[in-house]
């Protein structure tokens, strides 16, 4: 059985956009590139809402690598591209990113489907509306949620639902640029 799991990055305060969808505070390193590619490698179906689907594909399939790119945000970038994405959309029917499909109806019920076939994890990436529906649902595996070290003072809080939940810890890492990345699971 496949597990899905949602990440995103947050800031000290809770948000994980702020004011006009800015996501520029994300403090991302060669370090982060190097998480990205151990976390994208045990990833085998990428999951995304409407809004962040369009915000990744105006970026992933145009990727043109700088000079001073690592090699791991290079393979960030063939894993993005590569790994068959699923959208939940009520807007729109298809996508121009290859290995994209939608889903406009059900996306809980396919994720059930999908989490009983064999496989790697699902991922979920930013997307908090989605992220909403899909924890009332209780699909959510765990909840991996980098903290980066930076206050906003206001934006789009990753867990504005008001659902209560507890979680268990399961574990953290600390890296260098000062993000701590924080592992849940549902309490039993």
């Amino acid at each position: 059985m496949r597990t899905l799991y949602m990440f995103n990055m947050v800031s000290l305060d809770g948000y994980f956009e702020a004011p006009g969808r800015d996501i520029s505070w994300h403090t991302v390193d060669e370090e982060f590139d190097e998480f990205a590619v151990e976390q994208l490698c045990t990833t085998d179906q990428l999951l995304f809402g409407r809004v962040t689907h369009d915000l990744m594909a105006s970026y992933w399939p145009s990727y043109e690598p700088s000079p001073r790119a690592s090699e791991h945000d290079k393979h960030v970038a063939r894993l993005m591209n590569s790994i068959p994405k699923l959208v939940a959309s009520r807007t729109v029917t298809s996508s121009p990113w290859g290995g994209t499909r939608v889903v406009c109806d059900g996306i809980a019920e396919e994720l059930r489907r999908l989490k009983q076939e064999p496989g790697e994890s699902i991922a979920l990436f930013g997307s908090a509306n989605l992220a909403a529906t899909l924890m009332r649902h209780g699909l959510i595996d765990e909840y991996r949620i980098m903290v980066s070290p930076v206050l906003l003072g206001g934006g789009t809080p990753l867990f504005a639902s008001g659902d209560r939940r507890s979680l268990v810890l399961m574990r953290t890492r600390t890296f260098s640029n000062g993000n701590v990345l924080h592992c849940y699971r549902n309490a039993p």
